[in-house]
């Protein structure tokens, strides 16, 4: 692809939604609440108590995982030609988590084991979501990176990614003392921010203008994020709401083009497709955070001797967690001509050279 040209033309500032929303989603959010919280110097940034915090999961973070499953299990031909994860993966974990409960009555150990596999696959998923996020809007600005330009940002993000996996330990409270490791991790993480941002100035060097702002906005967002959890570790929950509000935008974007395929354009019946969507998308929602995995998993534990209420919201969250990942990874590679289809549908995209703009990994 050509180094400064590239369709969809850069002057229409074609967008997965809207340019502003896709600003504002892909991380201008983050940094309106964020930064200045971190300027102002407070330590305790969690901002909201458990009330809002379950209201905000039930409204933003479980839309993030179902949506994400609407992609998958959306027709048998897709679950069949991803079987790893539609069909594998969560019959893997379930029958892990299975054992675990029964362990649990023993031994924690299954339980921390399947918490620290999900957390380290946090870090990678977090990582190459915002690589993901700049690679598409660079490609729909019409200036995607160059292969020396991708190895810098993608560098800065993979030092990230080891700071995030140290920090998760140095917080899991482990028998070991990890703080000179977290230490030294930190000060790469500066490294981190210089070299991604030597990628992006080659970039500007090369095209003359300014990095795609939402491509600069990711990048800066996921500073943003690691900055508050360095601070205030339970501010976590407030990193999940910013990656569910990033991700989002994608797959309702997929929603909207198959549907208006489907229907030949007719904008009455996408719309109330897409209000059933989103009333669908609530709905089971509120019943994964508040009825039914609790009660299904509580029974089992029970069954198995254990009190529902030591493991089982652990078990589901890593359940959840785990095959969102894995699910995510496989859906949004955009070598496969289908996915881009759905994806670029709405703007005038050529096939994206070298396969995968909009990845999590």
């Amino acid at each position: 692809m050509n180094a400064t040209r590239s369709t969809p033309d850069s002057a229409t500032h074609p967008a997965i939604i809207a340019p502003w929303i896709d600003t504002l989603a892909v991380g201008g959010l983050s940094l309106l609440v964020f930064v200045p919280l971190l300027l102002s110097g407070r330590h305790d940034l969690l901002l909201v108590g458990i009330g809002v915090q379950a209201l905000l999961g039930t409204m933003l973070n479980m839309p993030h995982f179902l949506a994400s499953y609407r992609m998958i299990y959306r027709s048998k031909e897709i679950m069949l030609r991803h079987k790893w994860a539609s069909i594998y993966i969560p019959l893997l974990l379930f029958f892990y988590i299975i054992v675990a409960i029964w362990q649990a009555q023993y031994s924690p150990a299954l339980v921390s084991l399947l918490m620290m596999v999900s957390s380290g696959y946090l870090a990678w998923h977090y990582t190459g979501q915002a690589w993901g996020m700049m690679a598409t809007f660079a490609y729909l600005e019409g200036v995607p990176f160059l292969p020396e330009e991708r190895r810098l940002v993608r560098g800065s993000l993979r030092i990230l990614l080891v700071w995030h996996v140290t920090w998760f330990l140095h917080t899991a409270e482990l028998p070991f003392d990890l703080a000179n490791i977290y230490t030294a991790m930190s000060v790469a993480s500066v490294g981190a921010f210089v070299l991604g941002a030597v990628g992006l100035a080659r970039m500007r060097q090369r095209t003359g203008r300014l990095p795609p702002l939402r491509s600069l906005v990711a990048w800066l967002a996921i500073f943003s994020w690691y900055a508050v959890i360095a601070r205030e570790p339970r501010a976590i929950f407030l990193v999940q709401i910013a990656h569910a509000v990033q991700y989002l935008i994608f797959p309702v974007r997929v929603e909207i083009n198959v549907t208006a395929r489907a229907e030949e354009g007719r904008a009455p019946h996408l719309v109330r497709h897409m209000l059933l969507y989103g009333i669908l998308l609530l709905g089971a929602s509120y019943l994964m955070s508040n009825q039914i995995p609790g009660t299904a998993m509580a029974f089992v534990a029970k069954a198995l001797g254990e009190q529902p209420g030591e493991v089982v919201p652990i078990m589901i969250f890593a359940f959840l967690n785990i095959h969102h990942y894995f699910t995510d990874g496989v859906m949004w590679k955009l070598r496969n001509p289908a996915v881009r289809e759905d994806l670029f549908a709405h703007v005038s995209a050529p096939t994206v050279a070298g396969g995968r703009e909009r990845s999590n990994r």
